[in-house]
């Protein structure tokens, strides 16, 4: 573990969950798994406060536990998991394009909650959207709750591992900390719920729903209320098949790039096919015939079965090898060599960060070494037998998964740099920001009573000229900073990807 990372978990900590949080956190990445009581002991922290803390970090996938021989329970942090919050934001955009609104709040919930049952995700973003919708319409449980059926379906959103039932009859004393078990078969099978209502908008705090001061409403017992009919399934977000589309979206892109739109797409429907068949960490897709990957084209794109084979021809005999022949059987068997295409990712990532550093001779020089393995400097060849170094051959070569390393490490250290930058900008205004939110309030509140015109342009000339042009400013450079924090992780995520397909593979 570097110290730009640990830098970094730090910051995307304390950012997400405040101070303690990120103590607890960071102390545990730093030193491995260790007890409660140590915990405690070495940061200086209350056991009640780690305790929270340590909830926190378990509900977000951020840390695990594991029971010793001796009954000593000890907690370890998943750094890996903590860097994947700065990818938050990319994955709920993703839902968004892929399953629309619904789908984008369904990821979203399950971020900010960590694990959620389908019952509680389901009203959640059902109140949320009827919030937004025009006055008089609402939004059906039932369809929200389809769309959760259809991002199961496709693996976006799992089941959380449970205590199995023979733990929970267990007569004898209860173990130092639950064992939770899955079946992998189980993990996107969804409970059957019949979930019937409509989303609700949200009233003031003094009055409910009918109106009635919040003094008279009367007080409900616990008991009345219903039970939850999923109570104990609960669900998070599967990241890696987020990871899964994001390769795939990038492989696409790059076959676009070389070829042409055509090719793009039937590799785009190669890798649909193999989607839920191939494993995320897999080297190759599932083998597809030629007769299947015409049948599965997108309807109406009109390009013959003959076209087809040509095409695939020309994708296995291209020299980056994305596309290769397994068999002759259905017309041809192809598969999707998804080691070569990460590394060929991650090789135009190198080279072009060569460029834009070093400049274009550099960047020719470090794709001829790249291209032929082993290249010497131009000389004269000696014809003397001994091995001075001034009649030495000396030979370069380029090691890709260390060049993948160090710009994986220097891409820690520009996301931390990014980050602190945010916030400084956010803190050196901080006075300006409240005072833009109190204004805000102000307006949105009067216009909800009916104020007119005059009144709301008197509140908004609160805020004077020069500092809505700092706000302008300082919106302008937040947004800037956010966008590359996400360019940034882009190119993290390729490293990232080709530096665990190889490690496997090795």
């Amino acid at each position: 573990m570097t110290q730009a990372e640990i830098k970094l978990c730090s910051l995307l900590l304390q950012e997400h969950f405040g101070e303690i949080v990120e103590k607890i956190g960071v102390h545990l990445i730093r030193t491995g798994s260790q007890p409660l009581r140590v915990i405690a002991h070495d940061t200086g922290t209350s056991l009640d406060q780690v305790k929270k803390a340590l909830c926190v970090l378990i509900q977000h996938n951020l840390v695990i536990y594991q029971v010793h021989k001796r009954g000593v329970v000890e907690y370890e942090a998943q750094c890996s998991r903590v860097l994947r919050m700065l990818r938050y934001p990319r994955y709920i955009y993703t839902t968004k394009t892929l399953y629309s609104d619904t789908g984008e709040l369904i990821v979203e919930e399950l971020l900010l909650n960590g694990k959620m049952t389908m019952s509680a995700v389901v009203k959640k973003v059902a109140d949320r959207l009827t919030e937004t919708m025009e006055d008089g319409k609402t939004m059906d449980y039932a369809e929200v709750s389809n769309t959760f059926v259809r991002l199961a379906d496709t693996h976006f959103v799992q089941r959380c591992p449970l205590v199995p039932a023979t733990e929970n009859s267990d007569p004898g004393p209860p173990p130092p900390a639950p064992t939770l078990v899955i079946n992998e078969k189980d993990m996107y099978l969804v409970p059957k719920l019949s979930l019937i209502g409509k989303g609700k908008r949200r009233r003031s705090s003094d009055e409910d729903a009918a109106g009635e001061p919040k003094a008279k409403r009367p007080k409900h017992t616990t008991d009345n209320k219903e039970p939850i009919p999923d109570d104990g399934i609960y669900w998070q977000v599967n990241l890696d098949r987020f990871h899964q589309h994001f390769r795939d979206q990038a492989i696409v892109s790059a076959v676009a790039n070389r070829m042409d739109q055509t090719s793009s797409e039937i590799v785009r429907t190669m890798l649909r096919m193999s989607e839920i068949t191939t494993p995320s960490s897999a080297p190759f897709t599932q083998p597809l015939s030629s007769n299947e990957i015409f049948r599965s084209l997108p309807v109406g794109y009109n390009i013959s079965k003959q076209v087809l084979d040509q095409y695939l021809t020309l994708l296995a005999d291209d020299p980056l090898e994305f596309v290769g022949k397994s068999g002759d059987s259905g017309g041809g068997m192809y598969v999707i060599n998804l080691h070569k295409a990460l590394t060929s990712l991650a090789t135009a990532t190198l080279e072009s960060v060569v460029q834009e550093r070093f400049g274009s001779r550099c960047a020719r020089i470090f794709r001829l070494v790249l291209q032929k393995k082993h290249l010497e400097q131009k000389q004269e060849i000696p014809k003397t037998p001994d091995h001075a170094p001034s009649r030495t051959f000396y030979l370069y070569t380029v090691n890709v998964l260390s060049a993948a390393r160090m710009l994986l490490h220097r891409c820690y250290k520009s996301i931390a740099n990014l980050i602190e930058r945010r916030q400084f900008e956010t803190k050196e205004n901080k006075r300006l920001l409240e005072k833009s939110q109190r204004v805000e309030a102000i307006i949105a509140s009067m216009q909800a009573t009916g104020a007119e015109e005059a009144q709301l342009q008197e509140i908004e000339e609160m805020i004077t000229a020069p500092e809505r042009q700092q706000l302008e400013t300082l919106k302008r450079n937040v947004n800037k900073l956010d966008a590359s924090e996400i360019q940034v992780d882009e190119t993290i995520f390729l490293l990232e990807s080709y530096i665990e397909s190889t490690m496997k593979k090795q």
